[in-house]
């Protein structure tokens, strides 16, 4: 098994803000460095770099990425875009090729500029003049490729989840991540002279009620902005991290599944469970898990369903109460865990859904 030594983020920032000038790589260096710093490694001892990024428009994300933050050229950089899960999946990479013993040390994670991506053009074969497109397909089906908004509405209707129980879980989100400043600035890399996630605020039902809706229950209050940010850990194999003093997290089990393309929010479900039984534990054993929260009714029902304590659940505030930078995400789920985990000990759970209806869930026990 592989274990994490470091782990460390840029705070998040809504598209066009702070961050606004800056590349996903610019974003991705310092986090890289940091990483590095904080365990003790030089950077010689890297063997590969993984970066989730869904974005970039092609080339090799994670290649720009190592460069970058200074490390050694034979570090070829590896790019997934899986979507939101990108940055969570590059873990488990990670976590695989140290368990086959292909590499020794890996840094994992996402980065995303949503204020820095690139224009997408779909073409035609009859010569049509370009048009430009934001979301990409997700199915080859478009009368079954929902947006995500509405499919997250869709969500909230099938299992009941109104705007009231939506707006209710984000403003806990809110408060939950004020309450935790403190901490939370322990796991985040200032960069641009930010140095807290710049989207927290006191978030009231009354603030909520007025917020403009995106799709039926679905509101601005509800669903994460969109936004910038990198994260990233470094993963080593155990014998490695035996001979270090520092804060540690073994990855004990994770996988990713695909579910219904409709029905996206729900499918960190079933990896969640898988990934629980897997490591030989119940629902009940997390101690801590830190759930995606594109959208409210998605954390709700994914809570539901995996069978969490929500008083375990995103102690230290969510998605709502930071944004979405989409391949970035999975990887400060990750990051947040980690730290939460240096207190509360014992077992904890990662898990994020991405468009398409792919879910991704990742275990860790210190």
């Amino acid at each position: 098994m592989s274990v994490i030594i470091a782990a460390r983020r840029t705070a998040v920032v809504p598209a066009g803000g702070a961050f606004v000038a800056l590349s996903f790589h610019d974003l991705a260096a310092p986090v890289i460095q940091a990483c590095l710093t904080d365990a003790g490694l030089d950077v010689s001892a890297v063997d590969e770099v993984i970066v989730g990024n869904a974005l970039g428009a092609g080339g090799n994300p994670a290649r720009l990425c190592a460069l970058a933050a200074g490390l050694p050229h034979r570090v070829a950089g590896l790019s997934l875009d899986r979507q939101c899960v990108s940055g969570m999946d590059a873990i488990l990479l990670a976590d695989a090729l140290i368990t086959a013993g292909r590499a020794d040390v890996v840094i994992a994670g996402g980065a995303e500029s949503t204020s820095r991506r690139p224009v997408r053009l779909q073409t035609f074969a009859d010569n049509r003049s370009p048009v430009a497109y934001d979301q990409a397909a997700f199915t080859p089906w478009p009368d079954r490729d929902p947006d995500m908004a509405q499919a997250a509405d869709n969500l909230g209707q099938l299992l009941r989840i109104d705007r009231a129980a939506q707006d209710g879980w984000a403003v806990d989100s809110h408060a939950k991540a004020l309450a935790a400043r403190q901490q939370i600035a322990q796991e985040i890399v200032p960069l641009a002279g930010v140095v807290q996630d710049a989207f927290t605020r006191r978030l009231s039902q009354k603030t909520c009620s007025r917020a403009t809706a995106v799709a039926g229950t679905i509101t601005a209050a509800n669903a994460a902005v969109s936004a910038d940010a990198a994260g990233f850990v470094v993963v080593v194999a155990d014998h490695i991290a035996a001979s270090l003093t520092g804060p540690k997290a073994q990855i004990t089990a994770g996988r990713t599944l695909g579910g219904d393309p409709a029905l996206p929010g729900i499918a960190p479900i079933a990896a969640a469970k898988d990934s629980i039984k897997m490591a030989g534990l119940s629902a009940s054993d997390i101690q801590a898990a830190d759930i995606m929260e594109a959208y409210a009714v998605q954390a709700i029902a994914c809570v539901q369903g995996i069978g969490l304590d929500p008083a375990r659940v995103n102690i230290g505030g969510g998605a709502l109460a930071r944004g979405h930078p989409i391949g970035a995400s999975g990887a400060i789920n990750v990051v947040r865990l980690f730290h939460t985990l240096q207190s509360a000990k014992g077992d904890g759970l990662a898990a994020i859904a991405a468009a398409g209806g792919n879910g991704t869930a990742l275990l860790l026990r210190v």
